[in-house]
């Protein structure tokens, strides 16, 4: 009897990914070997998901020997492919691939991906929902959290499969292209901005990682794109561009005389989505746009406008709480994003505090701080970056007053101290979480939490 495969995942994780793509090797009868640099008081969640298979752990270290004495690697997206131990692997001829590339090689479903620098997520489900109010079977997967690898059994050829994906995989997935006999029917580019330069390096590198899409996708096959996507595409990557039947924002995809419309087509009345944030209807303008290209009913994507909902933490409107009107848009990690949800509140006319803060990225935060100065009365900063971030508001002379504190706790009671009756109070932070925090949800969580203490101090202080 033939020894079994053995393969090693690089980067167990917190968001399902590597879980997944352990558990799918386990059951496909490899010998898996889970490796991270974490330890395993770090993973416990993590781990617990796992504890009903053999697995054998290297937590808190990589051993060299788990990347070239095996058959495979699966790496996390998070570690650059030209980490050692992968260029290690590939010297030794050792396959290298990841969770999404597993998946595109097997899956038999029709395949919908989603990428851009902002509102990937939020097309991405609304796309998901818009498909299942057609009657259109469809799976949700991607860097949107979770795996499909398992799904593969039961996946059938006439669903949809809409996948959120990221620079980082899809940087893998040019590294390691994946083999399999058709490829994606329907993409979309939402936009394309800075970041992640941290990783990419350049903004033209951080581009051609997010263009890498239009190479997964047939040929002939529509790409949805958001304004100024075009030009970067025939830039970068001009022979794939070429091939692909382009819809952009503005032109064959419009928003025009309150409806969101394809090639004319009317989808729906931008009025049924009022209850979403204005700067998520160029996200549903996509959304719509794609559902229609793979076969929604126009009439049935019009009619499920008003059932449709927004993503956690995505300038989430948490209500009034303890007489503040408080937005948790935790998800922004860029200054440009936290200018978007400004500008998405400019119609308030409430006096507004913007708490942002961690751990800065490589990217210019001048059109942030002129943003703030017109649409902010008071800003609290928090996090590795308040100094510095405080320095550059009172050196560009904006009229905000400006706090300056050390932990997100400190940051929402100076909020509600420099807040009034009737005030709003915007959480964005416009800076990576990874000062304090594992991910950007864990931060947006904490704010809630810090939330509800002070809303409880508020109520206790008021109490005869």
């Amino acid at each position: 009897m033939a020894a079994p495969r053995r393969a090693t995942v690089q980067g167990l994780g917190h968001f399902g990914g590597g879980a997944g793509a352990a558990r799918f090797l386990a059951m496909e009868g490899w010998q898996v070997t889970v490796t991270d640099l974490q330890t395993e008081e770090q993973l416990a969640d993590s781990i617990q998901t796992l504890s009903d298979l053999e697995l054998r752990f290297v937590l808190g270290r990589h051993e060299p020997a788990d990347f070239t004495d095996t058959d495979l690697v699966v790496a996390n997206p998070a570690v650059c492919p030209g980490n050692e131990h992968l260029l290690a692997a590939r010297a030794r001829g050792v396959l290298v691939t990841t969770e999404i590339g597993m998946f595109l090689e097997r899956c038999p479903a029709r395949i919908a991906a989603i990428t851009g620098t902002q509102g990937k997520s939020s097309t991405a489900h609304f796309l998901h929902e818009l498909l299942r109010a057609a009657n259109i079977p469809t799976r949700l997967g991607g860097n949107i959290g979770g795996s499909l690898l398992d799904a593969l059994p039961t996946l059938r050829h006439d669903e949809v499969c809409v996948l959120e994906l990221s620079s980082y995989q899809l940087e893998h997935l040019h590294e390691t292209p994946p083999n399999r006999g058709s490829k994606l029917e329907l993409g979309i580019i939402t936009n394309l901005r800075e970041d992640h330069l941290e990783r990419h390096g350049t903004t033209d590198a951080y581009h051609a990682a997010k263009l890498e899409l239009l190479s997964l996708l047939n040929q002939g096959a529509p790409l949805l794109v958001g304004a100024g996507v075009v030009e970067r595409a025939r830039s970068l990557a001009a022979a794939a561009a070429e091939t692909l039947d382009i819809h952009e924002t503005g032109s064959l995809v419009r928003i025009e005389g309150g409806r969101f419309t394809l090639r004319g087509e009317h989808l729906g009345e931008t009025s049924a989505a009022a209850h979403l944030p204005g700067f998520q209807h160029d996200n549903l303008l996509l959304a719509l746009a794609a559902a229609r290209l793979l076969g929604a009913p126009a009439a049935l994507l019009a009619a499920s406008l008003p059932t449709l909902h927004g993503l956690v933490h995505r300038l989430e409107d948490l209500g009034q709480l303890a007489e503040r009107r408080v937005y948790d848009n935790g998800v922004s990690t860029t200054p440009d994003s936290t200018q978007a949800a400004l500008r998405a509140l400019s119609s308030d006319d409430s006096p507004l505090t913007l708490i942002a803060g961690g751990r800065a990225k490589s990217l210019p935060i001048d059109d942030l701080l002129a943003t703030a100065a017109a649409q902010a009365r008071h800003v609290v900063l928090f996090g590795a970056c308040a100094e510095s971030w405080s320095a550059r508001f009172r050196d560009s002379n904006s009229p905000c007053e400006v706090t300056t504190t050390t932990t997100l706790a400190e940051a929402v009671r100076a909020a509600w101290s420099a807040s009034a009756e009737g005030d709003t109070i915007l959480f964005s932070p416009a800076a990576a979480s990874f000062d304090a925090y594992d991910n950007f949800r864990q931060r947006a969580e904490d704010f809630r939490a810090c939330v509800r203490s002070q809303v409880r101090a508020a109520a206790a202080s008021t109490t005869p």
